[in-house]
């Protein structure tokens, strides 16, 4: 007897839900809310506190201090974006600052667990689930409890050590003490490689310890695909949530991909090479991508109450061109002092290099500006010409010129990028009905 396709989905998703249901029940450490005394950040206390939001071992809400009063305004800081969009310079853009704990793409262990398989997925049951496992464990980390992603590790962490965190060298906190005691206070540019060889394995307690000495927490993700799906955490008046929307041309996107990811972008090499399109092309890898973008941006040029002060986009191609400038209005955004660390990272990693380092996929150090529009001379102009045809939306929302001919997609001395100004609506910036003030805001015209 055959079996249903249907019914072998039906039960796959079950299987995933309950994968989730186990990991949220059996956690180490089980977790309630407290109420609240007050505005977000703030309560009845008198010094700052960095203690975890969700507290366990049984003790009531009366035994803590919940939140007290935060003079310093802790910001949760949040990197929304794709892959291959410049996503890990931004986050080492933050990385680099004294008072900031930053994490790189922990929310790949909720993917890997949960649906290792559907990265690409677009079933709204997948969705789901991934979006709920991944709002809790962002909840849990932006209130330094991370013994919460132990339940995503694999191996499971023993003793509340492991030596599989995703790119744990990418994080200074993570490299420094107290989670490290292999580098010197003085040692603050530790490379990724010499991180993971010399630092024992992650101590999660440790960890927690490291995240709670800084007075900001910064996430970078690729996994969360639009910024409506973050309004649960953003609402949270737990929280002080600010998203930093970071985008980049697809056509931009998709030779990145191809260049790096070979195997999954394989016919869409054979198509640059061939100069045929194939049948069974993955189209998907390249729409998803605009539509995500679209929606997301949509949302955020909306500017709904609930992301008032909150949001801010970024296009990669004016961060190349001008990181020093761009990088001082995140920081505005954030309401954070640029320090002297994130200045110099920006000398040391903007102006190229011929070192190995320089090549790795997930690497920092370009050539910034000669980067932008590289991908113009190793697409061929079909290729582009099919992009901008399934992208035409999110191209002219975001700013982004088509061309019309092979000779103009390889003329580097015309632009493809339009000059337009994406600035963070105020809190206290209310527009009328009739949107008067949105030209005001967004600086120019589409």
């Amino acid at each position: 007897m055959q079996c249903s396709w249907k019914a072998v989905i039906v039960l796959a998703l079950a299987s995933i839900a309950i994968q989730y249901t186990a990991i949220r029940t059996l956690t180490s450490k089980p977790f309630q809310l407290c109420p609240l005394p007050s505005p977000q950040n703030c309560g009845l206390g008198g010094q700052e506190t960095d203690a975890p939001f969700e507290r366990g071992g049984g003790a009531g809400c009366e035994d803590y201090n919940y939140f007290t009063v935060n003079a310093s305004r802790k910001t949760h800081i949040l990197v929304l974006a794709t892959t291959r969009s410049g996503s890990s310079f931004v986050g080492q853009l933050l990385n680099q600052h004294q008072d900031v704990f930053y994490l790189f793409e922990p929310l790949y262990h909720v993917q890997t667990t949960l649906i290792p398989r559907l990265s690409h997925s677009r079933n709204a049951a997948d969705r789901r689930v991934m979006l709920g496992a991944s709002r809790d464990l962002l909840r849990s980390l932006y209130g330094c409890d991370l013994y919460f992603l132990e339940s995503y590790i694999k191996p499971p962490p023993a003793n509340h050590s492991t030596d599989k965190l995703f790119r744990r060298g990418a994080s200074r906190a993570l490299c420094q003490q107290p989670a490290c005691d292999a580098f010197a206070p003085e040692d603050a540019n530790v490379e990724e490689g010499d991180c993971v060889k010399k630092c024992a394995a992650l101590n999660m307690s440790l960890a927690t310890e490291a995240c709670r000495d800084k007075r900001h927490v910064a996430i970078k993700t690729v996994r969360v695909p639009e910024v409506g799906d973050l309004r649960a955490l953003v609402d949270d008046p737990r929280l002080n949530v600010k998203v930093v929307q970071l985008v980049r041309d697809p056509r931009g996107i998709l030779s990145s991909r191809i260049e790096t990811f070979r195997d999954t972008y394989r016919l869409w090499r054979i198509w640059r090479a061939t100069g045929r399109r194939p049948y069974n092309l993955d189209l998907s890898q390249l729409t998803v991508v605009c539509e995500d973008f679209l929606n997301s941006v949509t949302t955020g040029l909306a500017h709904p109450h609930w992301l008032k002060g909150k949001y801010m986009l970024l296009r990669y191609e004016d961060l190349a061109r001008n990181p020093l400038q761009k990088t001082k209005e995140m920081y505005d955004f954030l309401g954070l002092a640029m320090d002297k660390n994130v200045e110099e990272w920006i000398h040391a990693n903007t102006r190229g290099s011929s070192e190995p380092s320089a090549k790795h996929k997930f690497g920092t150090v370009r050539d910034s500006a000669a980067n932008a529009e590289s991908w113009r001379l190793k697409l061929s102009y079909d290729m582009v010409e099919y992009t901008q045809a399934v992208c035409e939306k999110a191209l002219l929302q975001l700013g982004y010129k088509a061309v019309r001919s092979a000779d103009e997609l390889k003329n580097m001395s015309l632009s493809l990028v339009q000059d337009k100004t994406f600035g963070p609506l105020s809190p206290s910036n209310e527009l009328g009905d009739n949107g008067a003030q949105f030209g005001l805001w967004m600086g120019r015209s589409f």
